[in-house]
């Protein structure tokens, strides 16, 4: 598990609408800040600020709007290069203690970072994730809209794993501002304001060698050129684990493993 919260935006944080229990941002544990913006420039056309939390620390732009941070902490903090959603909450306490009560596990956390709290967590099945509550980087639909498509979890069994996340964020809540959660054939779909923001579906193993097919989430980025991201990723170290005409699954040039989705597929 990582360490890297602070690279999920805790202290450059400047929106306050949310979507409780939606992804609301994603974070890149890396080994080196400079490969990471040179392959993340080439690939998904990402700008870069720096962060007040150090020169490990980076956010990433894409048309000027802020969409994923980047933590060069890996090979220091002995942590594996690797993409982390994180989760907008009322409370990280609570949802922190409900990951517990239902067999998860709490990595780090819940921390005070002002302007808010937040956690590193594992589901049941070892699937990291964050929460954060307080203020966003962006306003949620925004950010959604900027690049981050959506998220998937590839876990054992997708609705059991509905149910795990349902009790913690509270989907398919009847109040005004949490999620809306469908079954459409084998997998479980989670919406906001009719927008598909996570998918869960069912295959992976627990024991696979392969991180890849061990449970997991996985980020997708809205791209205009699925085919022209993948091939940049070959040019700058990084590698093409599936490819298809409105997707594509691609490691980084240190393993990081995300997709890139077709913005006219979405």
């Amino acid at each position: 598990m990582n360490h890297d919260m602070p690279s999920s935006a805790a202290t450059e944080i400047f929106s306050t609408h949310s979507v409780y229990g939606a992804p609301c941002w994603v974070s890149l544990t890396s080994r080196d800040v400079r490969t990471t913006e040179e392959f993340y420039s080439a690939v998904l056309g990402w700008q870069w600020r720096a962060m007040r939390l150090g020169d490990r620390f980076r956010v990433a732009l894409a048309d000027g709007e802020p969409v994923a941070g980047i933590a060069a902490v890996a090979g220091m903090w002995q942590m594996a290069v690797a993409w982390t959603p994180y989760f907008a909450v009322r409370s990280a306490d609570e949802a922190a203690a409900r990951v517990q009560e239902r067999g998860g596990t709490a990595a780090v956390g819940p921390l005070s970072l002002p302007p808010g709290r937040a956690a590193l967590l594992a589901d049941r099945d070892g699937a990291a994730f964050g929460v954060w509550e307080g203020e966003l980087f962006s306003d949620w639909r925004a950010w959604h809209r900027a690049q981050p498509a959506f998220i998937r979890l590839h876990t054992r069994d997708a609705f059991d794993a509905a149910i795990f996340y349902g009790e913690v964020f509270d989907w398919g809540s009847s109040g005004p501002g949490y999620c809306e959660v469908h079954y459409e054939g084998e997998e479980v779909v989670l919406r906001t304001g009719g927008d598909v923001v996570a998918r869960i579906e069912s295959g992976a193993l627990g024991s696979a060698p392969d991180p890849a097919i061990r449970p997991h989430w996985q980020v997708h980025f809205a791209v205009k050129d699925v085919a022209a991201c993948a091939r940049a990723a070959e040019r700058h170290g990084g590698s093409v684990l599936s490819e298809g005409p409105g997707e594509a699954v691609l490691r980084d040039n240190e393993g990081a493993q995300f997709t890139v989705t077709s913005r006219r597929g979405r």
